[in-house]
């Protein structure tokens, strides 16, 4: 066995570290307690894209189905969302911002900016324009 392979080297390991700090960043910050991060990007999800599918959701949100379907009904519970059966499929339901899911997203956005800036507070300016780029890239799928 090979002594070279160090997890805490590797790519994988950097990033969940990363994004662990940037999800205590968001608690410390978002202004809401009970709001997550990714509740906080289905709620933004919904505002650029409209009423939506669940399929939508996981598309638009990179949350599997499993993780959305809780997400949803904690969402639903707070009362920051609707649901709705599909026009065309009375089987499918549709999700959409409540009034008070729309007020929390405008009142929540100057917070994201912070934390967005807090998470990167680390970095000079070109390397902030760097790991953008590429987190992106790392993202893209090479047979597109």
């Amino acid at each position: 066995m090979s002594d070279s392979y160090v997890f805490s080297d590797q790519v994988g390991h950097l990033l969940r570290k990363a994004y662990q700090r940037h999800l205590a960043i968001f608690q410390q910050n978002v202004g809401d307690s009970q709001l997550t991060a990714v509740q906080f990007v289905t709620l933004c999800a919904l505002r650029d894209h409209g009423a939506s599918s669940l399929t939508e959701l996981v598309k638009a949100t990179a949350v599997d189905q499993a993780t959305i379907r809780g997400i949803v009904e904690r969402l639903k519970a707070r009362e920051l969302i609707t649901l709705e059966p599909d026009p065309q499929d009375r089987r499918k339901v549709v999700v959409d911002l409540s009034p008070a899911g729309a007020a929390l997203v405008q009142q929540t956005v100057p917070c994201a900016g912070r934390i967005s800036e807090l998470t990167m507070s680390n970095l000079n300016p070109a390397e902030r324009v760097a790991v953008m780029f590429l987190l992106r890239k790392m993202i893209d799928d090479p047979q597109d």
